[in-house]
């Protein structure tokens, strides 16, 4: 190691210094159970306090919570059951990014208008060969389709 080398190496360890990990800008969910105005306005109270958040849209008719900034889920969540409700993430999505919306264990009654619980199994979230031929077939943008019909 020679001079340059050696004060490179001094240099680096003058100048490191612990650097905190930047939390990136997040949107986070949360599901949890409101009867009145009162319960949403003590839910938005909680979730405002959280360190970080910058806004929290409270949703009384789906039973939601959304809280925007540098927050981690964790800490919302948290923040959600100390006011003594039922709170868990945001379980559900939107039918048209799920293959098969209507499937046992996908469609739920109690979910909003639109939306359907969230799933991992692929051969729900997904077309199989067969059904994806038998879509693209009568699609508006097959060039063939209305010689089909």
């Amino acid at each position: 190691m020679g001079v340059s080398g050696t004060m490179e190496y001094l240099s680096d360890l003058l100048n490191s210094k612990k650097k905190k990990k930047k939390k990136q800008l997040a949107t986070v969910a949360v599901k949890i159970r409101m009867d009145c105005d009162g319960c949403a306005l003590k839910v938005k109270k909680a979730l405002s306090g959280v360190k970080g958040a910058k806004s929290v849209d409270v949703d009384l008719k789906q039973q939601k919570a959304t809280v925007y900034g540098y927050v981690d889920a964790k800490k919302v969540l948290a923040a959600a059951k100390s006011t003594g409700k039922k709170a868990e993430p945001w379980p559900y999505v939107p039918y048209t990014m799920v293959a098969h919306p209507y499937v046992a264990g996908v469609y739920d009654k109690k979910a909003p208008p639109n939306f359907v619980r969230a799933t991992t199994d692929p051969e729900v979230a997904g077309l199989n060969p067969v059904e994806e031929q038998y879509t693209l077939m009568f699609s508006d943008e097959n060039p063939n389709a209305c010689f089909i019909m």
